[in-house]
């Protein structure tokens, strides 16, 4: 493999044009196409300048896993990581970008640590679309109270009701929702308009369209969807939100957005190898055309989905309201949710390169995730392997 990264790039291109002669060079020709929900694809590009530079990253001797997060080396790919975030989200100068261990989990429990000690009080709405939302929502109640202004567990998370149905509290300390559900395929497609301050989990949906960051109060994302490997979660913040003056006093070191923006999100040492990943995607998404390409993508591959699903004549059925759903994760069933033709249809889709399709435990059927790093023509295959299933089962 050459140093200059053109013979990777060829095999890069061979993931389009199926040469297997290429994709034999490195073990291209085995990779498939993984619909996970996460962790995700990543485009390959990334994953092979990142195996070239794997034992000796930009002549420095050694690899991004084995540097000091104090070097030169790494505060250069940190500064970097932090500044194409900025430009492709067009992030307000005086918002703080920070990065941090945990995952937006731990997040469920730093959104009350930092926002639940100040002059608003300790209360917080919680619009309530998903499993994750009802888990952030949960979270909360160890702190403080968390209200949910709405909740739609009884259509088993298929709808996002109008926002005249919401019922807020007079006075809270902020309004969480989850942009994009995993689980249940359920996508905010607008920001919602609230008078509390505005919190977002965007882990499922960052980076594949353009947000209003002066919006919200705080964004944050695991990056194991979009934008790299889990372990670690991007967060940004108002200067109000970063200062610590909405802060509890019980708020762990670790879990203070403070403390991370002071600190330039190394106050321990950070997750090193995983930021490093993260700055690649932010690089190539820069390099193809920002986050306009991967939202026109984006479109492309859901449309085909559920276009596939809506036109089977009931063969395929999915079940989030149409004003509602996810880009990122399709959700459906086959024939009413038959255990026998589902089975069977993960079975056969792993004859034709498709796997990781079966839906969340908690929903069962059938899930498709198509984040950034899924390829076009992954999606696209999955379509053609959908029409002809259907042409071989249909009763």
């Amino acid at each position: 493999m050459s140093a200059d990264g053109k013979i990777v790039r060829t095999i890069s291109d061979a993931m389009n044009t199926d040469l297997p002669e290429v994709r034999a060079l490195t073990g291209a020709e085995s990779r498939v196409y993984n619909f996970s929900a996460g962790p995700s694809m990543m485009p390959l590009d990334v994953l092979l300048d990142v195996q070239t530079e794997m034992l000796n990253h930009k002549k420095s001797g050694m690899s991004v896993m084995e540097m000091s997060h104090r070097s030169k080396e790494f505060v250069q790919i940190a500064q970097e990581a932090e500044k194409d975030m900025r430009d492709l989200l067009k992030i307000p100068d005086d918002y703080k970008v920070i990065f941090l261990q945990g995952g937006a989990t731990l997040q469920f429990s730093c959104v009350p640590f930092n926002m639940f000690g100040g002059p608003l009080g300790s209360t917080g709405d919680y619009l309530v679309t998903g499993q994750w939302g009802e888990k952030a929502m949960q979270e909360a109640n160890k702190y403080g109270k968390g209200v949910a202004a709405c909740n739609t567990k009884a259509t088993k998370f298929t709808t996002i009701p109008k926002p005249s149905e919401w019922k807020h509290t007079e006075g809270a300390a902020l309004c969480h929702y989850t942009a994009n559900e995993t689980v249940n395929g359920v996508e905010f497609h607008s920001t919602p308009d609230v008078k509390a301050p505005l919190v977002a989990d965007m882990s499922s949906n960052f980076l594949s369209k353009d947000i209003e960051v002066a919006k919200h109060a705080c964004i944050y994302a695991g990056l194991q969807k979009n934008l790299g490997p889990a372990g670690c979660v991007a967060a940004i913040m108002s200067p109000e939100y970063a200062s610590g003056k909405h802060e509890q006093k019980l708020c762990p070191t670790y879990c203070s957005w403070k403390i991370a923006a002071q600190n330039d999100s190394m106050y321990n040492t950070p997750p090193c190898f995983t930021w490093y990943i993260m700055a690649e995607v932010l690089k190539y998404t820069k390099k193809i055309g920002g986050v306009a390409h991967w939202n026109e993508l984006s479109d492309k591959k859901a449309g085909m989905i559920y276009r596939t699903i809506d036109e089977s004549n009931g063969f395929y059925t999915a079940p989030v309201a149409k004003d509602a759903r996810s880009r990122m994760n399709v959700p459906f069933t086959i024939m009413g949710d038959d255990p026998a033709l589902t089975k069977k249809f993960l079975e056969d889709a792993k004859k034709v390169q498709l796997f990781t399709l079966a839906g969340h435990r908690s929903v069962g059927g059938i899930r498709a995730s198509l984040y950034n790093g899924m390829p076009l023509k992954g999606v696209e295959t999955l379509n053609d392997f959908m029409k002809s299933f259907m042409d071989e089962n249909r009763k």
